[in-house]
């Protein structure tokens, strides 16, 4: 395809050159974003007199025709095109004529990807958005299934204190919810319109980028020509608030590859997303969360590729900044197939409720319990944390527990103790005892639900 900036050349680039400068294998997925832009620029340029209307026209309709091709199947890009802007220019100046050439009046390619890229992530974003609410839904279901499902919850990967798997999945909740709003918000930031902006330092055209801000649903133009063709924060951002979600899933598919092993046992997958041993016979392998895990480090790497990328690049537009489409482009995917894989596979899981109730019972994670039932009697919290301490030290010798250890033993320890211990320490009792807000009681966790919904359909809005 012959270059549209080719008059200041007397050779032909080099074919390695040529396939090394080249960006349509992967800018290519923009061309609904590009055409969008072009319309919206060709109108613009008509409304104000810079082209003629008739011309105007004849773009529209090219520019429909080249959309309705490209969404069909009918077109092809070509492979040899420099990028998407250039393909879509010359097919449109192949079907109507000189009237083709006149689009690009008053624009230059740096302020028309950078509208692309903005345009494609305000998409992006809103659809991976979509998709994360509904994993929320799915995690806010299975809590509401689970607000009685006693389990340890742990520090150090050592049981701690008991908690349910309704609270423990709404600790999840929170922070996609939060991943949820810093994508919003990245969004809310990067919704300006680059448009007009030209190479660097705008145009003599009488243009009025308010108009062609408002027809793409921007808030305002980008108030500097300069910033406008050179800035990439928005990528940098979103990439970032994509790192953290991913930190997150990675966190919950460690969890989970923890809790449907043999050791644990507290959960099953479902055969459909879990994979087998080419050797093993036994196995039932966590795949799915093992690659989400994998996958992070990807998304990681994305954003500091983007960050040194930027790092040393003067103003304005430099050829690196091709590289941010790939990388933006690779957090968005990676991010999205691990979200649509995960909601299902969490809403296929079994929870071994039995598992999880043993797990609480043999941890000791009623001793803070048994010491704040010695406060309540009266004794200083050091004395009876001391107290349980050795409690504690007696069962692990004996080989028992807390609910099974003698009452001769507890008064031996403190004369205070009665057989009202027993009550006190019961796995339900410390649960529902614990009713301060955003506690593990099921009261608590309902009040968090119903704040997650609320905060869930506020996000949608």
């Amino acid at each position: 395809m012959p270059k549209m900036w080719a008059g200041r050349f007397s050779k032909e680039v080099d074919e390695t050159v040529n396939a090394f400068n080249s960006s349509i294998a992967f800018d290519g997925r923009m061309y609904e974003q590009d055409i969008r832009g072009s319309i919206a620029h060709a109108t613009m340029l008509g409304d104000c007199g810079i082209i003629p209307k008739s011309d105007v026209a004849a773009i529209l309709e090219g520019l429909n025709g080249i959309l309705s091709d490209l969404q069909s199947g009918a077109l092809h890009m070509d492979p040899t095109a420099e990028d998407i802007h250039m393909f879509v220019e010359a097919e449109l100046t192949k079907r109507i004529g000189d009237a083709g050439k006149r689009l690009h009046t008053a624009r230059s390619r740096n302020d028309q990807v950078a509208l692309d890229i903005r345009l494609y992530l305000r998409d992006a974003v809103s659809e991976l958005r979509e998709q994360l609410h509904k994993l929320l839904h799915t995690l806010i279901a299975i809590a509401e299934q689970h607000t009685e499902t006693i389990m340890p919850g742990y520090t150090h990967l050592q049981r701690a204190q008991p908690v349910t798997l309704a609270h423990h999945v709404m600790a999840y909740v929170w922070m996609l919810i939060r991943d949820s709003d810093r994508l919003q918000d990245a969004v809310r930031r990067m919704n300006l319109c680059p448009l007009g902006a030209g190479a660097l330092a705008g145009t003599t055209y009488p243009i009025n980028r308010q108009q062609t801000a408002a027809a793409l649903a921007f808030d305002a133009p980008v108030p500097n020509s300069l910033d406008a063709v050179s800035d990439r924060d928005f990528c940098v951002e979103i990439a970032s608030a994509l790192s953290l979600l991913m930190v997150h899933l990675s966190r919950f598919s460690e969890e989970i590859i923890l809790w449907c092993s043999w050791e644990f046992k507290f959960i099953e997958l479902d055969d459909a997303y879990a994979t087998g041993s080419s050797i093993m016979p036994q196995k039932k392998n966590p795949d799915v969360t093992e690659l989400i895990r994998g996958k992070t480090g990807r998304v990681i790497g994305d954003l500091n590729t983007l960050l040194t990328m930027l790092k040393g690049i003067p103003l304005a537009y430099n050829k690196d900044m091709q590289e941010d489409k790939e990388t933006i482009f690779d957090a968005i995917d990676q991010a999205m197939l691990c979200i649509k894989t995960f909601d299902p596979m969490l809403a296929t899981m079994r929870v071994n409720k039995a598992n999880m109730r043993a797990a609480a019972a043999k941890g000791f994670i009623n001793a803070t319990d048994c010491a704040d039932y010695l406060v309540k009697k009266g004794l200083p919290f050091r004395d009876a944390y001391k107290i349980t301490g050795g409690l504690v030290a007696k069962c692990i010798e004996q080989n028992l527990t807390l609910e099974t250890l003698p009452i001769e033993t507890y008064q031996a320890a403190s004369p205070v103790f009665a057989e009202d211990v027993y009550q006190a320490i019961a796995l339900e009792t410390c649960l529902r005892g614990r009713i301060s807000e955003g506690g593990p009681s099921p009261d608590a966790v309902a009040v968090q639900i119903a704040r997650a919904k609320a905060a869930v359909e506020e996000l949608i809005r």
